[in-house]
């Protein structure tokens, strides 16, 4: 945890906060989050996983410190409950009271905000290109090898273990089918050429698995 840290007091330094005595409280608060009981996919490890690819691509963001605090932020509140955007746009506000508390200038709080919100969808305009780090990164793991994606999906499964099969095979087919329909999934072109396909591989392998016949229950041991 020390060295995650001194990732987001760096992060939130190069942005401009003016409090640097909150910054260990601040980190902290967030860290809780992440490591709530529930989460089984939206932990420090998927956070992790985020900021290493935001800093192995820092080069083609316009302002890469706010694409790490909108990182930190974007999945600070995770409520498989809740429903629609709202985890993303509860994270958006935690941010934006998180970083006025620590002195960042209006116009970064605002960027953090916009950054935060674009996690709900992955729809990003061309242009965009802080945008686009944070949403490649956080679609990162539809590109991972077939046995870490299908231990994602697990994850996933858990963090919605209080909804039952059919209507989670419904919702889950939605979420899949939403991101197939995406022009693209990833926009930076270093990732675009080397994720794209994978990804779109083990989205549809896991949509077919969803929309077959459900496994018939077993009575006990053949």
């Amino acid at each position: 945890m020390a060295d995650l840290l001194d990732r987001w007091r760096a992060a939130a330094r190069d942005a401009g906060a003016t409090d640097p005595a909150g910054l260990t409280d601040t980190g902290q608060q967030l860290l809780r989050r992440w490591r709530e009981p529930h989460r089984h996919y939206h932990t420090v490890d998927h956070l992790t996983a985020v900021l290493d690819v935001v800093d192995a691509y820092a080069g083609l963001a316009g302002r890469p410190d706010l694409v790490r605090l909108a990182a930190w932020c974007h999945d600070a509140i995770y409520d498989p409950r809740a429903s629609g955007d709202a985890n993303e746009r509860d994270s958006a506000e935690l941010a934006d009271r998180l970083l006025v508390g620590l002195g960042l200038p209006a116009g970064a709080v605002t960027e953090v905000h916009r950054l935060v919100l674009l996690t709900a969808g992955h729809a990003v305009a061309t242009d965009d290109g802080d945008g686009a780090l944070l949403c490649d990164a956080d679609l990162a793991v539809l590109a991972t090898s077939p046995p870490v994606y299908d231990r994602y999906a697990a994850a996933i499964r858990r963090e919605y273990a209080h909804v039952p099969d059919p209507d989670f095979r419904v919702g889950r087919a939605r979420v899949l089918s939403g991101l197939l329909a995406l022009p693209a999934l990833f926009r930076l072109p270093p990732l675009a050429g080397r994720w794209e396909r994978p990804a779109r591989a083990n989205l549809h392998r896991e949509l077919t698995a969803l929309t077959g016949p459900a496994p018939r229950p077993t009575s006990g041991p053949a």
